[in-house]
């Protein structure tokens, strides 16, 4: 049975009438007509949904969206703008990270919670935060750097 759910989404309030068992993912992207984040395994495998679920990082193809009433929900689209990207983001363009992109938004998600909480982590820190996200292009060696710039930027 539908239930409206409200919850925030990169700063703004946000209403939809679905499922409460359905994936937030399908909520975020067909309901919202959101670009990222983007169904990957559906399985909260790869990563490539992820979103901030009160900061913390969340597989969203995995999560109910009942799961967000009345929470904030932060996309990669609302951690920066064109204009002032956050310093993961800043870091990605700096290195020339991504190839195809398609699972840039789990990486840089990911990141950006776990510099929040580690302003000066060794590379062995950051090789751990990151496990479990896949990236197809075999951009590995150049996200490692982008964190490590951005932990500098941040």
């Amino acid at each position: 049975m539908a239930t409206r759910i409200t919850f925030r989404v990169d700063g703004k309030d946000e209403t939809v009438t679905v499922d409460p068992d359905m994936p937030l993912l399908y909520a975020l992207r067909d309901d919202l007509g959101l670009d990222n984040p983007r169904f990957g395994c559906g399985l909260a495998q790869c990563g490539a949904c992820t979103v901030h679920l009160d900061g913390v990082p969340t597989r969203s193809c995995v999560t109910p969206t009942s799961a967000a009433e009345g929470r904030a929900v932060t996309t990669l689209a609302g951690l920066g703008t064109p204009e002032r990207p956050h310093p993961v983001q800043q870091a990605y363009i700096d290195e020339q990270v991504p190839q195809c992109g398609y699972c840039i938004n789990g990486w840089i998600m990911t990141a950006a919670a776990f510099l929040r909480d580690n302003r000066d982590p060794s590379e062995a820190q950051i090789r751990e935060a990151l496990t479990g996200l896949k990236c197809r292009c075999g951009t590995h060696m150049a996200i490692l750097r982008a964190v490590k710039r951005a932990a500098s930027l941040a």
